[in-house]
């Protein structure tokens, strides 16, 4: 018998599983028990890869029950996995659905088992949501303490901003501990702080939410991170260039860094320039009195994760001096940019 994709929805209580050679299905318990029957169950056949998407908590224990067995596993985006059934003309949603379209989606797709990641990076993982929570906490503190007008409740949210503050600080000394006790972390993250403008705290998420940094090309790096400009072409009509998809949280770590190096260091600068030079070359010569100006393009729009403009406003910049500069530069729109932090310096 031909090994066969096994396609699994993960749920919270149930692992739902389809076997695509034989068309088998079960129901498993989403429990150790469960867990130890479906690997028995798995061993009847030959097994190509596991497939799977990820539930946040809920697929972290069969993850690792897979991968401590010895069998490939194969993790998938679920939006894709849902326009993958949606183009196969499956409208049905289902457990059992999802379960057989994720075993046919791996299969024809052909996708390739990955190795799990190490328990290290689980736990880093862990910690590093745990400490994005309390950040979330303390800005919602510090707003609120804006608006608070009674002296109890005032004495309150300090308080809960010192216990936000301690929480922080303990979480950081355990990533830094999980970090220095394993060599070749300790010394990826040595390197990390050598590059100027990169801090601990965004060592970190590099080295939590990109643990494949390092055995990456540099295109195939800003591709996983959704830096890489995603190509709109049709017929003879061509648009603009922007980035989407990716991982966001490495993104929003990297925004700072970026800012500081685009406007403190000269090199770094001189390369935003050629990539912006590159994408949006002049068309005409600008007036004199607005060389500077416009030899920089002003973000008109920012790209979220999923590809549509947000409304300038909404991100910071000011409406009045995009229209300067759209006056300036005789255009009128002004082209988008990936990195618009450092359009100011």
């Amino acid at each position: 018998m031909h090994p066969s994709t096994i396609g699994v929805d993960v749920s919270k209580d149930f692992l739902d599983v389809h076997r695509l050679a034989d068309g088998a299905s079960r129901r498993f318990a989403n429990d150790k028990t469960g867990r130890k029957a479906l690997l028995k169950w798995l061993t009847a056949a030959p097994v190509k890869s596991v497939v799977f998407e990820p539930t946040g908590p809920y697929h972290r224990a069969l993850e690792r029950a897979l991968d401590a067995a010895g069998v490939p596993i194969a993790k998938v985006n679920p939006r894709q996995a849902r326009r993958f059934a949606e183009a196969a003309g499956k409208l049905v949603k289902t457990d059992r659905v999802d379960a057989a379209m994720l075993a046919r989606m791996g299969e024809v797709l052909g996708l390739e088992p990955r190795p799990c990641v190490s328990q290290t990076i689980a736990e880093l993982k862990e910690l590093h949501l745990a400490r994005a929570a309390l950040i979330k906490d303390r800005t919602a503190a510090k707003n609120r303490a804006k608006a608070i007008t009674l002296l109890l409740l005032e004495k309150q949210n300090k308080k809960r901003l010192v216990e936000i503050d301690v929480k922080i600080e303990e979480i950081d000394a355990a990533i830094e501990k999980l970090i220095f006790d394993d060599a070749h972390l300790a010394r990826r993250f040595e390197i990390l702080l050598s590059i100027p403008g990169v801090s601990k705290i965004t060592a970190f998420a590099l080295l939590i939410e990109m643990p494949e940094l390092g055995s990456l090309e540099g295109k195939q790096a800003a591709s996983l991170a959704g830096l890489a400009p995603v190509q709109r072409q049709s017929g003879s009509w061509k648009g603009h260039a922007y980035i989407r998809g990716g991982r966001a949280f490495l993104r929003q770590a990297l925004y700072m860094p970026a800012l500081v190096v685009c406007r403190f260091n000269k090199d770094s600068r001189a390369l935003y320039q050629k990539l912006v030079e590159a994408e949006n070359p002049p068309s005409s010569p600008s007036p004199p009195s607005c060389a500077s100006s416009s030899s920089l393009p002003t973000p008109s729009c920012a790209i979220t994760d999923h590809g549509p403009k947000t409304p300038l406003a909404h991100n910071g910049y000011s409406r009045r001096a995009v229209q300067v500069r759209q006056g300036c530069s005789g255009r009128s729109q002004t082209p988008s940019v990936s990195t618009p932090a450092c359009a100011t310096a």
